[in-house]
């Protein structure tokens, strides 16, 4: 072992799981990994619940039977069983939140993603799960498309911690901070305890990388030599962006007076949180989004494939953005200058994003229905 987690943890670097199960829990293992392997975090999404719950695992089958024996609708179900998921890791992650202040310790779950494009229904569905998980750890992950940006306005303006996910644009990564900020300043005017409300902004990377390549390889010739260079430098530039709004007093800030009233009365910035940091190139070292990607202030979700790999041989030299602004900026410009439309790329995979996760949802829906009815059989 490099001991690079620690590293990575020392250099200002919140390590979280990407994946939960109730395997998992069960087993210890998420205690472990807190204990042994930095982690302080755990994100979920639609397509982790649906592995989890449809793998066949008998963990779920005694909640599967009561909820079956009571007749509860599969969306029902649904909720309740992911709901004690992350009710349970929020309890296992209890520690690390109390002894960071709240800046950890927290557990992500989603919104149903069937109402991505619905403002006032996602806004519903939000203040729904912060009830039932009923624990101070928990972030509600909103989609940011068109829909959602008002809907984090609104829900962070209820006291209520929120994690922006499917962010892949720079213009829209703006956004997510302007609604974060505007819920903030709805929060203060209601009286709210600022210090109390966290979020973290997810902007995706391999996905980017994926798709931009494969626009690369049909352009051909020198351009494919920008292969695998795109995902790193566009979320070196939101990092970018961030310290424009949320950094020290002294650098250029966008939103400098906007922030400085909210920092005032105890607002904690909202992180931005690298996702889809598993490297989907064989031909990639399989750490790339982690080591390129250290920055103090960030989050890094990982799936334990890449969590491992870390461990066994990350090698964490510091920060590893804010010297390669520059660089970031000429591989995009290049990127843009061989003919790859990024404004293209970047709606492509919001849209396959909410798709997948929409999709994920529908078979676990149709797993737990199946559950349900082979466990009322039984009754």
């Amino acid at each position: 072992m490099t001991d690079a987690l620690k590293r990575l943890s020392d250099e200002g670097v919140a390590i979280w799981l990407d994946d939960l199960s109730r395997e998992r829990l069960n087993s210890g293992n998420l205690a472990e990994l807190v204990q042994e392997k930095h982690v302080v975090g755990v994100t979920t999404n639609p397509t982790i619940f649906q592995k989890a719950i449809g793998g066949g695992s008998a963990a779920y089958d005694g909640q599967l039977n009561d909820l079956a024996v009571r007749k509860v609708t599969v969306d029902e179900a649904v909720r309740m069983i992911t709901t004690s998921d992350v009710r349970d890791a929020a309890d296992v992650l209890r520690p690390v939140y109390d002894a960071s202040n709240g800046r950890d310790g927290r557990v992500s779950i989603e919104v149903d993603p069937r109402l991505a494009h619905e403002t006032a229904a996602t806004i519903a569905e939000a203040k729904q799960l912060w009830w039932l998980v009923d624990r101070p750890n928990v972030f509600i992950k909103i989609p940011a498309t068109e829909a959602g940006l008002p809907a984090i306005t609104e829900v962070i303006a209820k006291g209520i911690s929120v994690n922006v996910t499917l962010i892949f644009s720079l213009e829209r990564y703006r956004a997510v901070m302007d609604a974060y900020l505007s819920g903030l300043e709805k929060a203060k005017a209601a009286g709210l305890d600022l210090s109390q409300i966290e979020s973290v902004a997810s902007f995706f990377v391999s996905r980017v990388d994926t798709e931009i390549d494969k626009r690369l390889d049909k352009i051909g010739g020198d351009a494919k030599e920008l292969r695998s260079k795109a995902g790193v430098a566009n979320a070196r530039l939101a990092y970018q962006a961030y310290e424009e709004v949320f950094g020290p007093v002294d650098a250029k800030r966008d939103d400098s007076d906007r922030w400085k009233a909210l920092e005032a009365v105890g607002a904690k910035p909202q992180r931005p949180l690298w996702a889809s940091t598993g490297v989907k190139d064989p031909n990639l070292p399989d750490t790339l989004y982690v080591t390129e990607l250290a920055a103090p202030g960030t989050v890094n979700t990982m799936p334990e494939a890449t969590l491992n790999a870390t461990d066994d041989h990350g090698v964490v030299t510091g920060d590893a953005i804010t010297p390669n602004y520059g660089d970031a900026k000429s591989v995009m410009d290049a990127v843009a200058a061989a003919g790859v439309d990024y404004d293209d790329v970047v709606q492509l995979l919001e849209d396959e994003g909410v798709e997948k996760f929409e999709a994920s949802w529908k078979e676990l829906l149709d797993t737990v229905a199946a559950s349900l009815a082979a466990h009322g059989d039984q009754n």
